[in-house]
């Protein structure tokens, strides 16, 4: 077996690992409060920052103007509550209006 099996074999296992565990100890343990704020805290600054990196950069610089003006009018329409065809629509056509015109 190659390392290259070895390696996804042993990523598939931690991954259904990572499945089982919720369920497996659901009701066993109990998080404090502190802890499950915390928590939520933390997944909202990942999901922050993957946005953020995925809208400003692109190959290590800077991806431009029009890419985060695009996500700036998604998120105000998903903060709009608009249905989620619409905001992915509103981005893509914020971004593409905005490169149509010269802004990169």
């Amino acid at each position: 077996m190659s390392t290259t099996v070895a390696m996804i074999l042993a990523l598939a296992v931690g991954t259904y690992a990572f499945r089982l565990v919720g369920p497996v100890l659901h009701g066993r343990v109990v998080l404090p409060v502190r802890v499950q704020e915390l928590l939520s805290a933390g997944a909202v600054v990942l999901l922050v920052a993957l946005l953020a990196t995925g809208a400003l950069t692109e190959g290590g610089g800077f991806a431009g103007w029009a890419r985060p003006a695009g996500v700036l009018a998604g998120g105000v329409l998903a903060w709009r509550r608009a249905p989620f065809v619409l905001v992915v629509l509103g981005a893509a056509v914020t971004t593409a209006a905005l490169r149509a015109l010269g802004v990169e």
